[in-house]
């Protein structure tokens, strides 16, 4: 029942996916009914989490992000990082995606209000200056500080245009990832930064235990999920052999969560062949940081 189910959905999701994203599978942050300054300070989180990532020691953000120009990947239906990123100093935020999420709703509104609320003095200045209209969301961004773009495959195409490039729980969830990784590695100026959080895990597709949607053989988790942003299911090791493939430099690999040696050996026996190999201590990644540079020529 769940397989017919989800090739069903799947089909839905491929020849009507407007009526698909309508039904509820949508990308955003956490309850539609959380008070807006909760999430943005959820945003607050997420910008804080990319900075401690960059190791800026002395340096501030501001200081570092000063004439730069960002690409976030996947931004979901409110640009909060964008925003925040703009308000600390980038020269200018773009955000790409696969699927046309981004729209100007009464709930999104809200959350840029308190966005602009949490925000004192420069920084203040900075994120009202982000809209057509001075502190007015309702009047959309100002494509000279932040742009939203939909393609295809929710890459870029662009070609050594920004300093720092940035997702969250987004390459798990792209169709091809050596051609995302590839786009980054070519968005990317000479010595760029690139930092990604991305997460393994199932996002609701477990049936019994951790990690047991590895166990569907490719060709039939494909028929399920392959039109419907679900996980792509690489593990740390594709990550690994992908980046190495660009020629972008891997700073930073750490995880972020993992599951026990026993949780580990019970889901092992039933892996479909594309992750039997894998060794006990990658399999057990459940996300990790990625940080990558792009080496100046």
């Amino acid at each position: 029942m769940l397989f017919v189910r989800a090739v069903l959905t799947n089909q839905l999701a491929k020849y009507a996916h407007p009526l698909y994203l309508k039904l509820g599978n949508r990308s955003g942050r956490g309850d539609p009914n959380e008070k807006p300054e909760v999430t943005a300070g959820y945003y607050h989180q997420c910008v804080h989490d990319y900075f401690e990532q960059l190791s800026l020691g002395e340096r501030t953000p501001g200081s570092y992000l000063q004439g730069k120009k960002v690409l976030e990947y996947g931004p979901g239906d409110t640009l909060g990082v964008a925003l925040l990123l703009y308000a600390h100093g980038a020269e200018s935020v773009h955000c790409v995606d696969r699927f046309p999420i981004h729209a100007v709703a009464e709930r999104t509104l809200k959350i840029y209000q308190a966005l602009l609320q949490s925000l004192h003095g420069e920084q203040r200045v900075r994120a009202e200056n982000a809209f057509n209209e001075r502190g007015n969301p309702k009047s959309g961004f100002n494509p000279t500080a932040i742009a939203y773009h939909v393609t295809e495959d929710g890459v870029s195409g662009r070609q050594s245009a920004y300093d720092l490039v940035i997702s969250r729980s987004v390459l798990a969830l792209v169709n091809r990832l050596d051609q995302t990784l590839q786009d980054i590695s070519r968005a990317l100026k000479p010595g760029g930064i690139s930092i990604h959080k991305v997460d393994l895990g199932s996002h609701g597709l477990d049936r019994d235990r951790p990690l047991d949607f590895l166990s569907w053989p490719e060709v039939l988790y494909r028929m399920m999920y392959s039109r419907k942003g679900r996980p792509n299911r690489w593990r740390v090791d594709k990550y690994q052999e992908l980046v190495s493939a660009t020629g972008l430099r891997l700073l930073k690999l750490t995880p972020t969560s993992q599951l026990t040696q026993q949780e580990t050996e019970l889901v092992r026996p039933k892996l479909a062949k594309p992750f039997r190999a894998l060794p006990p201590d990658l399999l057990s990644w459940l996300g990790f940081w990625m940080v990558l540079e792009r080496v100046a020529s």
